[in-house]
């Protein structure tokens, strides 16, 4: 009871000498638009510094950098329109930067130019090595149909690769969306700090 009533002693002063709800409400907004603003600027920091924070499950949780090496397997782009606006509009992506107003995406490269692609019901296999956890779902966890890139075998062209999560069978990827331009790259990306998988 009484760690309760310092809680609450804390908080009556951290929003100040106020006498009625009205004040008290007032100085809340104010409270939380200061918090808003500092956890902006340091995601803009994280943002300048090369630093991502990824939280999908496409890739183990953690923090990544930038770097300047175009063998770095992991990657940051932005989805071709059609498939990057359905991404948006059902909730794969969050709000971004990105010119469709989403968020790039972060995946690792399984092929890149001169691998072959084989795509089938079973998942992706890339020059005849099965990719873990990439069979394609029929629907979504919310029961919306999902339409998989046509099965076949693929020759990577110079100017694209395929990505998909070996770590997460639901994530959203090559298996659905095909190989991506390198034009849409914005980054290259190396793990920092991750935790799991």
């Amino acid at each position: 009871m009484k760690k309760s009533s310092r809680r609450l002693q804390s908080v009556m002063m951290t929003l100040g000498p106020f006498s009625n709800a009205r004040d008290r409400q007032a100085a809340a907004g104010k409270l939380l638009a200061a918090v808003a603003v500092t956890l902006i600027g340091t995601l803009q920091t994280f943002d300048l510094a090369g630093l991502r924070i990824n939280t999908s499950p496409s890739l183990p949780v953690g923090l990544y950098m930038t770097t300047s090496g175009h063998g770095a397997n992991l990657i940051e782009f932005c989805p071709a329109s059609s498939f990057g606006s359905m991404a948006l509009q059902r909730g794969y992506r969050s709000a971004g930067s990105c010119k469709d107003g989403g968020a790039p995406l972060l995946k690792p490269v399984i092929a890149k130019p001169g691998d072959v692609v084989d795509v089938s019901a079973t998942g992706l296999e890339v020059n005849g090595r099965k990719v873990p956890n990439t069979a394609p779902m029929t629907a979504d966890i919310k029961g919306r149909p999902l339409a998989a890139w046509p099965s076949g075998r693929y020759a990577v062209r110079p100017t694209e690769v395929w990505v998909a999560s070996p770590f997460n069978s639901r994530s959203f990827d090559s298996r659905y969306f095909g190989p991506v331009s390198m034009a849409t790259i914005r980054e290259h990306l190396r793990p920092l700090i991750t935790f799991g998988k």
